[in-house]
């Protein structure tokens, strides 16, 4: 796919007014490809909802593709507003401190800028949809690789380190991974699943007392279980040196031992 264009204009108030047609362009290619994907999703379709004509859309993003990067880009950007500061904060904790209970609260503010960006997403629809579907390999990967690169890949990679640090194992270790796994999947089948999870729990909508609800009982499960992962690494680190600091039996005392 080709760069996203971005025409100079002449003057402030119409490059202000040039920005506001394109993002409206950008939100309802959005909700189109959500609901219809990127085949189905047509230009026509995409310019008469965002109120422009067709050589409109031709003249911001020159064909869908563009379209379809551009949203993308206007996605990962948003979220990266969202994620950066927390993501900063914490790769400083991780520079500065090896206090176990410091880096769980790392990771447990992390968690909950994620959580609220997954519950948020949950009460939009098409945008859920673009991101499953975006997620399920059928559309063009150009916005797999553009979100992975601008967000998942240095929102991931710290929240990794974090749990490899708490439970003293290598980052790129299966068991590390499946941990990080494990606690990010308390909360992520809201975004994925959010009616099946209603449904369960016999709510028909998240409130912000539900919501409240889900994010405590989501960290208690979160401090437990790094609590638990680094004490099993402290016990095998405290055995490990009970072992190396013990002095060798002697064959004497073998012997001593056998007869006795």
């Amino acid at each position: 796919m080709t760069e996203t264009k971005r025409p100079r204009r002449s003057t402030e108030g119409g490059y202000a007014r040039g920005e506001e047609t394109r993002l409206r362009i950008i939100q309802a290619a959005i909700e189109l490809f959500g609901e219809h994907g990127f085949v189905a999703a047509s230009t026509r379709d995409i310019a008469a909802k965002a109120g422009v004509n067709a050589p409109a859309l031709q003249y911001y993003f020159e064909n869908k593709e563009g379209v379809y990067r551009a949203c993308a880009e206007h996605l990962a950007d948003e979220a990266w507003k969202r994620f950066e500061p927390v993501v900063r904060r914490s790769t400083q904790t991780l520079e500065s401190s090896d206090d176990v209970p410091a880096l769980i609260e790392a990771f447990i503010e992390l968690q909950n800028v994620m959580m609220d960006k997954a519950l948020e997403t949950s009460k939009a629809p098409t945008l859920r949809l673009f991101f499953v579907r975006e997620q399920g390999g059928r559309e063009p990967p150009i916005a797999t690789e553009i979100i992975q690169e601008r967000v998942r890949r240095p929102l991931m990679g710290v929240a990794t380190k974090l749990v490899s640090k708490i439970c003293g194992m290598p980052p790129d270790d299966p068991l590390t991974i499946m941990r990080l796994l494990s606690l990010h999947g308390q909360f992520m089948l809201f975004h994925t699943a959010p009616r099946s999870l209603l449904t369960l729990f016999g709510w028909s909508t998240l409130d912000t007392e539900k919501i409240e609800f889900v994010k405590e009982a989501v960290f208690s499960n979160t401090r437990t279980l790094l609590r638990m992962w680094a004490g099993e690494h402290a016990a095998a680190q405290a055995a490990r040196k009970k072992n190396t600091s013990a002095p060798p039996r002697t064959k004497r005392s073998n012997r001593a031992s056998a007869k006795g």
